[in-house]
């Protein structure tokens, strides 16, 4: 067996596992990805990212959750990826270009002291038509429907930021049994593809407290395209501004999303946590 370099990583408590496939090659990050997350064996994380070359910009991301499947688009991860780009001298440049599945984006670095300390994404547009989520609704947009879901009536609206997202607003999410009600929504038929859920509360027009159920890894301390999906879910529905930061509390830190209808902003911290080695 072979050994391969890790750096764990986490952006607002969302933790990965980077392996950087400039200097080594990965294989079967799938399954590196189960054997690694899990908190009492392996490494734990909330899955494995590979920091990979790319011929159209500074760096590839490539994203696997716990239970191994592959990921189109990771807001925390992007940022930990710039961070280690930055970091590392691959890309010593304030404004870095990452390839993920879901596009090119944009990453726009704070620095410290010579260290990327705290990251500006571009995310994009956010996607609302329900067939390219997808969600099993019709209508142009899924803005606060009230539907049957995970066995009970909510009012929720679909955003995809990459990946799919079901945002419902409701009081202090911390009362809720996660656990129990998550993977219901993830598995529900009103879902093809899966979905990510995140449960809201309003504080103000500029803060929000959510928590997430990620499809593939569960529970995460952070979500940073279920915070984008959040606050689009917020302007679309009137409760926040377009073109103004708005702060969203997470169980794992906060992080900073500016909407606006062409594309969204997410400012957040990129930590390392440690370094070390496997066998692979």
């Amino acid at each position: 067996m072979g050994k391969l370099d890790f750096v764990k990583m986490h952006g607002a408590g969302n933790d990965y596992i980077y392996f950087d496939c400039f200097r080594q090659e990965v294989e079967d990050p799938e399954g590196l990805a189960i054997r690694l997350s899990d908190r009492h064996k392996g490494i734990g994380g909330d899955g494995v990212i590979l920091i990979c070359p790319s011929e159209v910009a500074d760096g590839r991301m490539r994203m696997f959750n716990a239970d191994g499947s592959e990921g189109k688009m990771c807001g925390n991860g992007i940022r930990c990826v710039a961070k280690y780009l930055y970091d590392a001298g691959y890309a010593r440049k304030d404004v870095l270009r990452i390839e993920t599945l879901s596009g090119v984006k944009t990453c726009t670095v704070h620095a410290e002291n010579g260290e990327a300390k705290r990251i500006t994404v571009d995310m994009g547009r956010a996607e609302l038509r329900p067939e390219k989520i997808p969600v099993a609704l019709p209508g142009e947009q899924i803005v606060g429907q009230r539907v049957a879901v995970a066995g009970s009536e909510y009012t929720v609206t679909c955003v995809s930021m990459g990946n799919p997202h079901c945002v419902v607003f409701g009081g202090d999410p911390d009362g809720l049994d996660l656990p129990a009600i998550g993977p219901k929504f993830e598995n529900d038929p009103l879902f093809p593809d899966r979905v990510n859920t995140e449960f809201v509360q309003v504080i103000d027009g500029h803060t929000l407290k959510m928590r997430v159920w990620e499809r593939g890894s569960g529970e995460t301390m952070a979500c940073g395209t279920g915070t984008c999906a959040t606050v689009a879910a917020a302007v679309l529905n009137g409760i926040c501004a377009a073109g103004e930061d708005v702060t969203v509390r997470l169980r794992g830190g906060e992080l900073t999303v500016n909407y606006m209808p062409e594309r969204i902003l997410m400012t957040g911290e990129a930590v390392r946590v440690f370094e070390g080695w496997v066998e692979a």
